[in-house]
């Protein structure tokens, strides 16, 4: 498990994946933070991971999670309640990257939770990640995007 400074992308995806699953269950069973931690670390984890950024995910989210779902609300056209909660684990991860971490482009991160709807959510679970994350990131990356587009 990776703990330092330097940013591998298969680390930090392990990172992001570990997290989704962690966020599920966080978020189907009600089981604590600590619990999930503590189970995860122990039995789940088998491959390299960014140990900082899982924990970091792991932690903030929950931490945040009236915040981030301030943000997707006006876009979502629905309660959360009827959100899969896959989807809705990604998107509150994906949401959290898109507010708390500036250094990570927003570009990875939608790709990452697309990536991520992919392998656990529903078939055509990731169009509505997509539209939802798109719009939120207009809203919190207004700049990043601005600069983007004139390259």
């Amino acid at each position: 498990m990776q703990e330092n400074n330097t940013i591998n992308p298969v680390a930090r995806h392990n990172a992001r994946r570990y997290a989704v699953q962690a966020m599920y269950q966080w978020q189907i069973a009600n089981t604590s933070i600590s619990d999930i931690e503590h189970e995860f670390l122990n039995y789940h984890i088998d491959k390299k991971l960014d140990l900082a950024y899982f924990k970091e995910l792991l932690h903030g989210v929950p931490k945040h999670a009236h915040e981030l779902d301030q943000e997707m609300q006006p876009y979502l056209g629905r309660s959360l309640t009827e959100i899969d909660p896959v989807e809705l684990a990604v998107l509150r991860i994906a949401i959290y990257e898109l507010l708390k971490r500036p250094d990570v482009p927003y570009r990875v991160i939608i790709n990452e939770a697309l990536e991520l709807t992919k392998k656990f959510g529903s078939v055509e679970g990731f169009k509505f990640v997509n539209s939802i994350l798109d719009r939120v990131a207009k809203k919190t990356r207004e700049q990043e995007i601005a600069l983007a587009r004139k390259r």
